[in-house]
């Protein structure tokens, strides 16, 4: 039997992206129903893609930082306020929509709820019809805060069935860690770069590739 290839993302495996795939099926069908049913079918359209994006980290990445319920949540509810925002003070164009995208990062960056889909969210009023301009802020709510809280809700419950924590926690650190806390952040100083893992995931994960490997070396 040929082996099936590798997954390139670390820790994911075949098992995982099957039911990651399940799951976000299931929970866009349900969420793009329900917005269709309460706002259209255009505005159903218009939310599919941001929600999938969010769907994709959810599903596939659960233990992202940037796919916690507060992320997926706040970050869609502030991204799309900030779009309606640049929509009525420069109307719509190319420089709305940088308006409303980078406007929408820092919102989420001083919110602790950055989530990468609210880029796309914060386009939604840029090219959607006055519809939603016609909704005002409260459409950032409805539909798009209440499809982000069915989205995680459907999250919290198929990754309980498949036996993922979530929301993520991480692993519990050992009562004498070898690498500190303040080690961890030295570290991240000195390469200058954001990464997609917490702190103490991040901990966690040298602690153990430190015992695996004085393992192997038989110390």
């Amino acid at each position: 039997m040929m082996a099936l290839p590798r997954l390139r993302l670390p820790g994911a495996t075949w098992r995982d992206r099957g039911f990651g795939a399940l799951g976000a099926a299931l929970a866009i069908g349900f969420s793009g129903a329900l917005t269709t049913w309460f706002a259209g079918h255009h505005v159903a359209l218009l939310m599919a893609g941001s929600i999938g994006a969010s769907a994709v980290l959810l599903f596939a990445v659960p233990s992202s930082p940037l796919g916690q319920p507060w992320p997926i949540i706040g970050g869609t509810v502030i991204s799309i306020a900030c779009g309606i925002f640049a929509v009525q003070l420069l109307g719509h164009g190319a420089l709305a929509a940088g308006l409303a995208v980078g406007l929408a990062i820092l919102l989420m960056s001083i919110g602790r709820c950055l989530h990468p889909p609210g880029g796309g969210a914060a386009l939604i009023a840029v090219i959607g019809s006055p519809e939603v301009l016609a909704r005002g802020y409260s459409f950032a709510l409805v539909p798009g805060g209440l499809n982000a809280v069915l989205l995680v809700l459907a999250g919290l419950v198929f990754h309980r069935l498949s036996g993922h924590s979530y929301p993520h926690r991480p692993a519990a650190a050992p009562p004498d860690p070898r690498i500190s806390a303040e080690d961890i952040d030295a570290a991240l100083a000195e390469v200058q770069e954001s990464f997609d893992v917490s702190r103490a995931d991040l901990a966690a994960l040298l602690e153990a590739a430190e015992r695996h490997a004085m393992a192997r070396r038989g110390r």
